[in-house]
């Protein structure tokens, strides 16, 4: 499978979460919006810990500090959600 590589349109303008959405504002005027529930750290997160973000990988990605989390552009866009922990077996 093909890796696209980003456009610099697609570099993130702005972040906004509110108690079920993460959205996305990119420097070409789109915005992505998907579900909180995609992301368990950000949706478990207190509002505080959910503000503290910066924007990394030369302006294609969001990292969380306090939450360890990071998100891209391309994984937004393409709709990918954060993979699930696989359970221990008892």
């Amino acid at each position: 499978m093909a890796t696209l590589e980003p456009k610099s349109g697609e570099r993130v303008r702005d972040v906004h979460i509110n108690d079920d959405t993460i959205s996305v504002d990119l420097f070409d005027g789109r915005t992505i919006t998907v579900p909180l529930a995609w992301f368990p750290r950000l949706l478990h997160a207190t509002p505080s810990e959910r503000a503290e973000w910066r924007v990394s990988g030369a302006g294609y990605g969001i990292h969380w500090p306090r939450l360890d989390e990071d998100l891209t552009t391309q994984g937004l866009l393409q709709g990918a959600p954060a993979p699930r922990r696989k359970e221990k077996a008892a």
